[in-house]
């Protein structure tokens, strides 16, 4: 039998798995008597941590969420997990403020940590180069509370200025918030416009406001990123263009990310791809790089753009310089 201290460890821990345990089950676990299990949970809720009993045949115990947070038992792999992801946000990150709180919070895990655990963790501190994040900086409190009225479907309001300056009033229906190159973006309802609409967090220029609750819509897209990625695309596109690519639909798979541009199929034997990019020459660049034949389709400028970088390519001069050889 444990004792007193390691079993109230060991409780904690089954209880910590989410589920439902009857006293029975907890006494077996615990080679203890169900007198003995009921009061132990009494000794676990004077420490802080709330535990939820239901009477009766179907009833039983359950870790439930409380007013404070209570100490956290971890495996091995889960302590592993949140000490790399608490280095991580503290080497770099685009969430304003959280750097001070993640090192406060590695401070504490680190001080606990058995050595073995610690040289797992430092290994990987130690062999990795952080990249610093490039994205602008945005409000942890507002990505809470823009997560929140997704979760609680309730509208939001904010002001919001658009890459060109232009400052407007808000009124959504917010959905997903998806994190993408840096930058943090909310897919939402637009009531005033009526249509789906994705907004930079970073360029929310007022206070949040929760409204009224709403209802949930179907998403504009079951994959978000996919479509966050099209729209962000599509706002940085100057050029457009439309090619036919010599090649079937089941051998594009992979070759052209969403954020690019679509694909619609002509027939088993070529595809339709409409595309677009800040950069002629890039455009062409992407085009080619797919790895099929293609036939520019327009507009004119771009065909005009493909010619005279097949030309310089095919002007090229290679010099072939064996392995070593200096030149």
């Amino acid at each position: 039998m444990l004792e007193t201290s390691a079993r109230l460890l060991r409780l904690l821990s089954l209880l910590q798995m989410h589920r439902d345990w009857t006293g029975t089950q907890l006494a077996d676990e615990l080679e203890i008597t169900p007198r003995t299990v009921r009061r132990d949970v009494d000794k676990l809720r004077s420490l802080g941590y709330p535990v939820n009993a239901a009477p009766g045949v179907a009833g039983g115990y359950r870790l439930g969420a409380g007013s404070e947070l209570p100490p956290l038992l971890l495996d091995d792999d889960e302590a592993v997990a949140v000490a790399v992801g608490l280095r991580t946000a503290a080497s770099g990150s685009s969430v304003g403020g959280i750097e001070e709180s993640s090192l406060r919070a590695l401070a504490k895990l680190d001080q606990v940590l058995p050595p073995a655990l610690r040289r797992r963790v430092g290994a990987v501190h130690q062999f990795t180069v952080p990249v610093p994040g490039f994205g602008p900086e945005v409000d942890a409190e507002a990505l809470s509370t823009i997560a929140g009225a997704c979760r609680d479907r309730v509208q939001l309001r904010f002001g919001y200025g658009t890459h060109d300056g232009t400052k407007s009033r808000r009124l959504v229906e917010p959905h997903r918030m998806v994190h993408l190159h840096g930058r943090w973006y909310l897919v939402a309802w637009d009531q005033t416009r009526e249509d789906w609409r994705t907004f930079r967090v970073d360029r929310i220029t007022s206070k949040l406001s929760l409204g009224r609750r709403c209802t949930r819509r179907d998403p504009p897209d079951h994959d978000l990123a996919a479509y966050v990625l099209r729209q962000v695309s599509a706002t940085r596109s100057r050029y457009r263009a439309r090619v036919r690519l010599h090649a079937p639909k089941s051998a594009l798979e992979g070759k052209v990310p969403p954020w690019f541009g679509t694909i619609t199929e002509i027939d088993e034997d070529c595809c339709l791809l409409e595309v677009g990019a800040g950069w002629m020459g890039g455009l062409a660049v992407h085009v080619a790089s797919i790895g099929v034949d293609f036939t520019v389709l327009g507009p004119p400028e771009f065909a005009e753009e493909v010619r005279t970088l097949g030309a310089r390519f095919a002007r090229a001069g290679i010099v072939d310089e064996a392995p070593g050889e200096e030149g």
